[in-house]
């Protein structure tokens, strides 16, 4: 691929993925949509929950946090039951699954059974983008691999959208517990729409079928596997560098729709409205994805992302008016999906031979560091106030940029 131009003009009739494998990457998407919108759905809420149960925000942000911590610590067992019992299968049915725990949510009377309907959830939403990532890895060409991993990236980049703006929306007209219903409904439909697909599959014959990876693949014990993969030194950097973009990007965003909530005086469904379109600049960035990777190359685009994420911040943390917080949340996540991209192209190609678990080893640290961030930033928040909480996650990230982007120089020149 030298141009975006010449990629254009030969992209139907040079690619090699097949009707089918499209229709199995349209479904993983809308797995990773699901998956989101369960993650981030909380997020708009947290000040009704801590109302509804009389708890403190930072006790209320526990369905954030817990959710991120379970997520985080299931990669370890998906990453090996991918690679052993097929990806797109356990997509389909931790994606069933994770009705239970939606289910569980609606009728919870408490603040602990939220929890426990949180970590159910997880649970099940722990599978889904890790492991389609892992399969589209695994199915399509090394030249096409980026670009449509920006296109996969589009459901979970639309899931942090609905599940913001859904999440505010619903508790401020319905109740809370109405999105939980929501996810209840929403998981039913992919699970059922993956099962459907997954069958197709196996009754084709395994030359029409899409396939599984079809390189050899050695399946040591899952520790060795995980320390062969870690003690690497590439490996071993994108590992910090997603504690890092966890901790500082999906964790401090939790808190953007809280601070724009008592800031500004705004309601749940405003503020949740606002902080989705950080989900909508990421669509933006999926657009035009196309035309900036070879452009700008990766060292490029992690250093503008990072850039953006943080001018964005700074500039939503000290507003005096909601007006520039829509064009700072647009061009905040139009930035962190220009950075997080170039993230998961690179966690993709970390261990070819292993990459269902090199991926979740990925996703663990990713959302462990969320969990983190969440803790950090609840408790910060009543000691230096939400604007510098929100000013320094986007500094860091603006940091964490520029020093991906020289690491990326120095690797390409070795």
């Amino acid at each position: 691929m030298t141009s975006a131009a010449a990629h254009s003009a030969t992209r139907a009739s040079s690619s090699s993925i097949s009707p089918a494998t499209r229709r199995s990457i349209l479904l993983l998407s809308c797995a990773t949509f699901s998956s989101m919108v369960a993650q981030r759905i909380c997020d708009a809420m947290l000040p009704e929950l801590s109302r509804v149960f009389a708890v403190s925000l930072a006790q209320a942000a526990q369905v954030v946090s817990v959710f991120a911590v379970t997520y985080g610590i299931a990669q370890l067992f998906y990453g090996p039951l991918g690679d052993r019992l097929g990806k797109f299968r356990i997509v389909t049915f931790a994606a069933l699954g994770c009705s239970v725990g939606s289910a569980l949510a609606v009728f919870a009377t408490s603040l602990d059974v939220l929890l426990l309907a949180r970590i159910m959830m997880a649970l099940g939403a722990a599978a889904l983008i890790p492991l389609a990532m892992a399969w589209v890895g695994d199915t399509v060409p090394a030249h096409e691999l980026q670009e449509m991993l920006t296109r996969t990236g589009l459901g979970s980049t639309l899931g942090i959208v609905c599940g913001q703006l859904l999440g505010g929306l619903l508790t401020d007209a319905l109740g809370w517990r109405w999105a939980f219903a929501f996810l209840v409904l929403l998981f039913g439909a992919v699970g059922s729409l993956l099962w459907g697909d997954l069958r197709r599959q196996q009754r084709l014959a395994p030359a029409v079928a899409v396939p599984e990876p079809q390189a050899p693949v050695v399946h040591p014990h899952f520790l060795k596997q995980a320390w062969r993969i870690a003690s690497r030194p590439w490996p071993r950097t994108i590992l910090l560098l997603a504690v890092i973009e966890g901790a500082m990007g999906f964790g401090v965003l939790a808190m953007w729709a809280s601070h724009l909530h008592h800031a500004l005086g705004l309601s749940l469904s405003v503020s949740g409205a606002i902080v989705a379109l950080f989900g909508l600049g990421g669509v933006g960035y999926m657009a035009a994805g196309r035309a900036l990777i070879p452009r700008l190359g990766q060292h490029g685009l992690v250093l503008l992302g990072g850039g953006l994420v943080g001018i964005s911040a700074l500039a939503l943390a000290y507003i005096p008016h909601w007006g520039p917080a829509i064009p700072a949340s647009l061009v905040g996540g139009f930035g962190f999906f220009m950075f997080h991209n170039v993230m998961q192209a690179n966690a993709t190609q970390m261990a070819p031979e292993a990459r269902g678990t090199a991926v979740s080893l990925f996703a663990s640290f990713l959302f462990l560091g969320q969990s983190l961030g969440v803790v950090l930033a609840a408790a910060l928040i009543g000691w230096i106030g939400s604007s510098a909480v929100v000013a320094l996650g986007g500094g860091v990230m603006a940091v964490e940029g520029a020093y991906f982007a020289w690491v990326l120089r120095r690797r390409d020149k070795n």
